[in-house]
């Protein structure tokens, strides 16, 4: 593995468990009543690219699944970035 690679696979690591625990502390803050994190800010770690995370967050807390935006939005948004990640895998591997 190549010094790129690491980092890429630790950025990864890093945004995934970030979903995931933002999922679980706005549970507990829905629970308790109190302040919740915004909708937009659950949203980001998943652009980022820890749909994966978000989506196991999402799930294991059972958190945001009456919302039809992150039931569907997180999973499609996940595919989109499957696409993407095939797409720069076989351009990258056709020019060299």
């Amino acid at each position: 593995m190549t010094w790129w690679m690491i980092i890429l696979a630790l950025y990864l690591l890093i945004v995934n468990l970030v979903g995931f625990a933002l999922m679980g502390i706005d549970k507990q803050k829905a629970k308790w009543g109190v302040w919740r994190i915004p909708e937009k800010k659950l949203f980001l770690p998943a652009l980022l690219g820890g749909t994966i995370g978000s989506i196991c967050g999402m799930r294991f807390f059972r958190h945001k699944t009456k919302h039809w935006y992150f039931w569907y939005g997180l999973p499609a948004l996940l595919v989109a970035q499957l696409i993407l990640v095939a797409v720069i895998w076989y351009c990258y591997h056709n020019i060299f």
